[in-house]
C-alpha cells in the first residue's frame, strides 16, 4: 500500500504560478510512475503529466510548455510546477502512483484560477 499526500493547491490569478507536491509513503515508490491528474466540475478525470522511474515525462497537450513535472532524488516526492495558469486549469488535482497492476491515488488538492 502506498499513501499519497498532496499539497500546494489554492487560489491564483490568471497568469500566476503554483507548485504542487505529492509525498509517497514508501521508499519502493521509486519504482513507480508518478503523475498528476485533474478533474474539473462536470468533466472526466484527465492526465496532466506523469514521470517514470527513469525520469521520462509526458504531458497533456493543454499544459505543454506551461507545466513541469519532476521527482526528487529519492523519488518519494513528485512536483508539478504550474506557470501561466489559465481559468481552464481550475480543477481538483490528484496525485497518482502506478506500477504494473498496482495503482494508488491521493485525495486531491483544489486549484482555482480566477481574478
Amino acid at each position: 500500500q502506498v499513501q499519497l499526500v498532496e499539497s500546494g493547491g489554492g487560489l491564483v490569478q490568471p497568469g500566476g504560478s503554483l507548485r504542487l507536491s505529492c509525498v509517497a509513503s514508501r521508499s519502493s515508490s521509486s519504482l513507480y510512475t508518478l503523475g498528476w491528474y485533474r478533474q474539473a466540475p462536470g468533466k472526466l478525470r484527465e492526465l496532466v503529466a506523469d514521470i517514470g522511474s527513469n525520469g521520462v515525462a509526458k504531458y497533456a497537450d493543454s499544459v505543454k510548455g506551461r507545466f513541469t513535472i519532476s521527482r526528487d532524488g529519492a523519488s518519494k516526492t513528485v512536483y508539478l510546477q504550474m506557470n501561466s495558469l489559465k481559468p481552464e486549469d481550475t480543477a481538483v488535482y490528484y496525485c497518482n502512483a502506478h506500477y504494473y497492476s498496482l495503482e494508488y491515488w491521493g485525495k486531491g488538492t483544489l486549484v482555482t484560477v480566477s481574478s
